[in-house]
């Protein structure tokens, strides 16, 4: 028997052809490069994402910290509004919803649970600056003692309740929730 000759395959003796592979052999190329037109390869020249690239760390806590800081401020502004404005500063409502769902979003990413608490969270500022405002109210006018304050603005609170304050806090409601779920950054 007679060794093959140097170039040619070892079973017939003819000269080497093209190899077909199903799968591309590895070449010389960066890591994590992909070969246009092979599967994996990023559509239309983005870099591929990689894990690291892609997870930011969830800052849960701290949103919800900087959302009650917002509810809070949102509230005594909103408390303290001129009494002349009175008629129509419900519609400050959505003012409230966006105080509150911005650092919810923005720090938060996408929780499912951060919509429903932006909405709570706008509702219960809009509550606090009612509140707050029939407190005010009550001291400057009647001189009440600030021990029975609070007592005082509730009832007057639930007696002057209309039925355009329901649609205020439908409007917190509803901005809260949508304005945390749409302007939520990826995480």
């Amino acid at each position: 028997m007679t060794a093959p000759a140097e170039g040619a395959d070892g079973q017939s003796g003819r000269p080497r052809t093209a190899q077909h592979y199903s799968v591309a052999p590895a070449q010389d190329a960066p890591e994590g490069y992909v070969a246009p037109g092979m599967p994996g390869t990023p559509a239309a020249d983005y870099p591929p994402a990689t894990a690291a690239g892609r997870a930011r760390p969830r800052r849960t806590g701290a949103a919800v910290a900087a959302a009650v800081a917002a509810m809070l401020a949102g509230a005594a502004a909103y408390g303290t509004a001129p009494a002349r404005a009175g008629d129509t500063i419900g519609w400050l409502a959505i003012a409230l919803a966006a105080a509150v769902a911005w650092p919810l979003s923005r720090l938060g990413g996408r929780n499912r649970l951060l919509p429903p608490l932006g909405a709570l969270l706008a509702a219960g500022a809009l509550f606090l600056g009612q509140l707050l405002g029939q407190t005010l109210r009550l001291h400057d006018l009647a001189g009440t003692p600030y021990g029975e304050l609070l007592h005082g603005a509730l009832t007057t609170w639930r007696a002057e309740r209309h039925p355009l304050d329901l649609a205020f806090y439908g409007i917190a409601v509803i901005g809260g929730f949508l304005l945390t779920r749409r302007t939520a950054t990826p995480s």
